[in-house]
């Protein structure tokens, strides 16, 4: 019987490696503008519910192994609760990516969406159907599911997250008659319209294989040849001056530095005097308003 039991344990295990799910999502629902007890074992409910949905939701037909499974967090602050079930918040979205043969993680996604109005009573069911109008709150975290895997995929293949970003633009097309705000293009250039516009459109193919490069042909060699990497990395970051030049102050590309730009600084202030000026002189054109911690890199800051 033990010997019996042994086996069926480790068919679940295998089961479950085999099967997971692909996001490692740790969430955190705060509201220090709240003050009524009973809201805030609602939100407490609310944190757990998101959990489970991030973390338990198929969003792929690809097979992901534990270790494997894309590392991000949700930190949602609601700032207003308007009615029993209604509430006004914030929601940051960050992911991170391993880099080969190291133990540092690459940040890939740094956004806080100021546009989550979303409403939810306790204890209600959380699931999203690719096929209909979802609840807002449903909407947004799939989204930024979508956009999260996207971004994860684009960084191991050349626009390998194109199905995942056109799921995410599905789900904006699907929310332009709602009444919430952050999906439709004339509310605001930096919303969720916008960034996955931005991700789409031809104009920003340079920044998608910016991605690719950076991260499969540049961070990843770095162990084995660090001034080659190095060297991958700063021919991919000239790639954006062609999508600044035909789309300046663009919200793809501040979506992008949200993410990189303290990981850059950190490369390149290892780097070459000649690299040093040549990425400070691209960074200061595509990122001028980090153009202060890029010149940390010379040290002129």
């Amino acid at each position: 019987m033990r010997k019996l039991l042994s086996i069926i344990l480790v068919i679940l295990s295998s089961i479950s490696i085999v099967s997971a799910q692909e996001l490692n999502c740790q969430v955190s629902v705060v509201s220090p503008a709240i003050s009524v007890s009973a809201t805030k074992l609602v939100l407490q409910t609310l944190q757990t519910s998101i959990f489970d949905f991030m973390n338990n939701t198929r969003f792929t037909n690809d097979v992901f192994k534990n270790d494997e499974r894309i590392e991000c967090s949700i930190l949602i602050n609601v700032t207003q609760q308007v009615s029993t079930d209604q509430f006004q918040a914030t929601i940051q979205i960050q992911s991170r990516r391993p880099v080969y043969k190291s133990s540092y993680n690459s940040t890939m996604i740094n956004f806080i969406d100021q546009d989550f109005e979303f409403s939810y009573l306790q204890y209600q069911p959380m699931e999203f159907v690719k096929t209909t109008v979802n609840p807002n709150l449903m909407s947004v975290l799939a989204f930024y599911a979508y956009t999260i895997i996207g971004m994860d995929y684009d960084s191991y293949s050349l626009n390998g997250g194109s199905p995942y970003f056109q799921q995410a633009q599905t789900i904006v097309n699907n929310m332009q008659n709602a009444a919430e705000k952050g999906w439709k293009p004339y509310e605001s250039d930096r919303n969720r319209y916008w960034l996955i516009e931005n991700i789409l459109d031809p104009y920003f193919k340079p920044l998608r294989e910016c991605i690719y490069r950076y991260h499969r042909l540049g961070l990843d060699i770095m162990s084995d040849n660090k001034d080659a990497g190095r060297a991958v990395i700063l021919q991919s970051l000239q790639l954006l001056q062609k999508v600044n030049n035909d789309k300046p102050g663009s919200f793809g590309l501040q979506f992008f530095f949200n993410a990189k730009s303290d990981e850059i600084v950190n490369i390149f202030k290892q780097a070459y005097p000649e690299e040093k000026t040549k990425v400070v002189s691209v960074l200061t054109e595509v990122d001028p308003a980090n153009s202060n911690k890029y010149d940390t890199i010379t040290g002129t800051q």
